[in-house]
């Protein structure tokens, strides 16, 4: 799934007339009084008793019962009171977060372990984003079939979207705005935003295809990246859920609202690209709504988040019920070299696919530091270079405070033929790459600082530019991508996150998973399954054995920064071995983080109460990863118990285990498991005895049990606090 901009952050919707905040209502179904024989007309009455003026935006039946409505500060502590409210939640804004995918993670294999009756067309893939565009040549329905009967969604219309906009393949499209228009106090714009499935972002469009796009043969961006362009299941379903905006991003009630409505319409599969860095399950709208869709058996896939800048952003989507993918690197790259005028050649990389003369000839050569007396004109923000000033010139920016697309703008309008986008820190090898209106070359710190050397010390500076297209077979990858948030999980130290990484680093699909690939190939198993195939087959070393790399140190890449390791889909399809869990069992480990029963029957409303007296255990989550908290003095020992479910042929599986520390000492019980036939469970024990270290030490290890053609590996990560 590809990963872009997601950073979130908090918003209240208030109104400056009346006061008014848009709040999230859940109620307690059961205890409706009787003389109620529908739950929306009691939610309406409730709502009512407290306020006689407002409305209500949404009814939530699936994801949770209750509503969205519109309250002051005193109408809600009124609400409060009333029977049977569980919890009032202020509104939250969520924001968002190919030619070679496919082949590069071994998709175009002829041999790929599915039933031959089974193409794909019956799996519905649901997207929640900013909608879709219906004239992308990614929807052809083309080969498809009659749509499943079992589907129960629909395909909404307005502006630039109609019923035949909707296809075989794209077989439902919904939109949700009722937050949106309160957030925005009616000024929504109809000329910017449309009222329908329409995306005028593109992210949503990007995302939806990037997983299930029909292939496009002949795809390029302006020449680049050249082939087939199709999603990871290009035979399954989509159906798109618009519930993200341009100007105010997700807001949480038009989210839950579209959970609501996927989990109703009957998709198989969510992906989420979108989120909240927030710690608390109970609050953040995401793992509420994740937890109700993996309840129905709908497997949901979501981005751990994207770490913007040069600060680390927290992880984002951290529930263990849904899969948290992080962003990694292809083995493709565009490559552009700088010439100097002393000779010395460059690398860099470059989408500009117009032949110009920086391409034959020597271009006189400045920084932009040295062309304005203006306070960061290095960065080449607006109005930071003087019309004129770099007439007929290239000249070198820095990155940062505005976008590289804006920095080039700046330098057209000043006169300058071209651009060198310099990265300000350093890393291994992955460079941003935008679409830019002026030849344009992006360099790592290295060449920034022999550029910048060589400019000093030349008045009469110079350099060309050299594009090379697309290169395939780039080594090393898969890399850690810069914009990948890292771990640990900011909610608990007993799990480990992100779970795995896949590619989503200069990915090319339409424009305005892996994951599907199991669902086809085993319809039953449950999304704890899926997600136990992928994280115990991922890979984290190369070819060579060296382990992966993370492209901002250009070190070693740890389970913070990798999960289990980089998706392999296809192994992912027949891993052996299992760690299979259930919603109680995503309840207990709520027990063992002290949530209160009113907190947890948010997530699951059939009266379920943590027993008085059972000791839960936060490390007993029957998880595929571990994640280990220690005492920074005196021994500590922790013992952690996990069920493998047999899904391969009959075996003998053996365990071993590695550490990177000597301070931790790793057993299990047993260390022999033989499974006879398929389904059969086995449970086993795994104690790690640990001395003191200082607060803050982190350190890794893995534990892997193997037999015959089957390697069930899952990461370990120490921490001292």
């Amino acid at each position: 799934m590809a990963l872009m901009a997601i950073i979130c952050y908090r918003y209240v919707a208030a109104d400056s007339i009346n006061h008014k905040k848009t709040y999230i209502v859940h109620m307690d179904k059961s205890v409706m009084p009787s003389p109620f024989s529908d739950h929306v007309h009691w939610y309406h009455t409730t709502m009512r008793s407290v306020s006689k003026t407002t409305d209500m935006m949404y009814a939530y039946n699936k994801v949770m019962h209750g509503f969205t409505t519109r309250l002051t500060i005193d109408e809600v502590e009124l609400l409060k009171q009333q029977n049977g409210i569980v919890s009032v939640q202020e509104e939250q804004v969520y924001q968002l977060h190919t030619t070679r995918s496919p082949e590069f993670l071994g998709l175009e294999r002829n041999d790929l372990m599915l039933p031959e009756s089974i193409s794909g067309g019956d799996v519905i893939v649901g997207v929640l984003d900013t909608g879709v565009w219906p004239k992308s040549k990614s929807l052809d329905d083309t080969g498809f079939g009659p749509i499943p009967r079992r589907w129960k969604g629909k395909c909404e219309t307005g502006p630039d979207f109609n019923k035949s906009s909707c296809n075989r393949k794209l077989i439902g499209a919904r939109y949700f705005l009722k937050g949106y228009e309160a957030f925005l106090n009616g000024t929504f714009d109809e000329n910017l935003e449309s009222r329908s499935p329409v995306d005028d972002d593109g992210h949503g469009t990007h995302c939806a295809t990037t997983a299930v796009g029909s292939a496009v043969p002949d795809a390029s961006l302006f020449g680049y990246a050249k082939g087939t362009a199709r999603g990871m299941a290009p035979h399954a379903r989509l159906a798109v859920y618009k519930a993200c905006w341009l100007l105010g991003g997700c807001l949480g009630s038009d989210v839950l609202a579209a959970f609501e409505a996927a989990i109703t319409d009957g998709v198989d599969i969510l992906s989420i690209s979108l989120g909240f860095p927030n710690s608390d399950f109970f609050s953040n709208i995401v793992s509420r709504g994740s937890f109700k869709a993996v309840s129905h058996g709908i497997f949901v896939s979501t981005s751990a988040g994207n770490n913007i800048g040069l600060t680390a952003v927290p992880l984002a989507n951290v529930a263990p019920w849904a899969i948290s993918v992080g962003a990694s690197s292809l083995d493709r790259d565009f490559p552009a070299y700088i010439t100097l005028g002393n000779g010395k050649k460059l690398y860099g990389a470059s989408l500009y696919s117009s032949e110009e003369p920086l391409s034959r000839s020597m271009v006189p050569l400045v920084f932009a530091g040295n062309v304005s007396n203006m306070t960061n004109s290095n960065l080449c923000l607006l109005d930071s270079l003087p019309p004129g000033s770099v007439t007929g010139k290239i000249v070198i920016c820095e990155m940062g405070s505005s976008s590289d697309v804006e920095k080039g703008l700046v330098v057209k309008a000043a006169g300058g033929v071209g651009m060198i986008l310099a990265n300000t820190i350093y890393r291994l090898k992955e460079l941003e790459l935008n679409i830019q209106f002026l030849p344009t070359v992006v360099i790592d710190k290295r060449a920034r600082d022999a550029i910048i050397t060589y400019i000093a010390s030349n008045q009469d500076s110079k350099a060309k530019f050299t594009f090379q297209g697309t290169k395939l077979g780039i080594q090393p990858s898969p890399l850690v991508a810069q914009v990948s948030s890292r771990g640990p999980n900011p909610s608990t130290s007993f799990l480990l996150k992100p779970d795995i990484i896949a590619p989503g680093v200069d990915i090319l699909a339409a424009w305005t998973g892996k994951t599907v690939l199991i669902k086809i190939a085993h319809p039953k198993w449950s999304p704890a399954a899926i997600q136990s195939a992928l994280m115990t087959t991922a890979y984290n070393t190369y070819k060579n054995g060296k382990e992966l790399l993370d492209v901002v140190t250009g070190k070693p890449a740890t389970p913070f920064d990798l999960g289990a390791g980089h998706v392999d889909p296809v192994s992912a399809l027949d891993p052996g071995l299992v760690y299979n869990a259930s919603a109680n069992d995503y309840l207990g480990f709520l027990c063992a983080l002290n949530y209160s029963s009113t907190d947890i029957n948010t997530f699951y409303e059939k009266d379920f109460e943590c027993v008085k007296g059972k000791k839960y255990m936060a490390e007993d989550l029957n998880y595929p990863s571990f994640a280990v908290p220690l005492s920074t003095s005196g021994q500590t020992v922790m013992k952690y118990t996990r069920t493998l479910t047999n899904v391969g042929t009959p075996n003998t599986y053996k365990v071993s285990t590695s550490s990177k520390t000597p301070a931790v000492k790793i057993s299990v019980e047993p260390e022999e498991l033989t499974f006879v036939k398929k389904n059969e469970k086995k449970v086993y024990t795994v104690t790690f005895t640990a001395g003191s270290m200082p607060p803050g030490t982190k350190n890794f290890g893995r534990l892997v049990w193997s037999g015959g053609k089957y390697v069930v590996s899952s990461p370990i990560a120490f921490t001292w606090d």
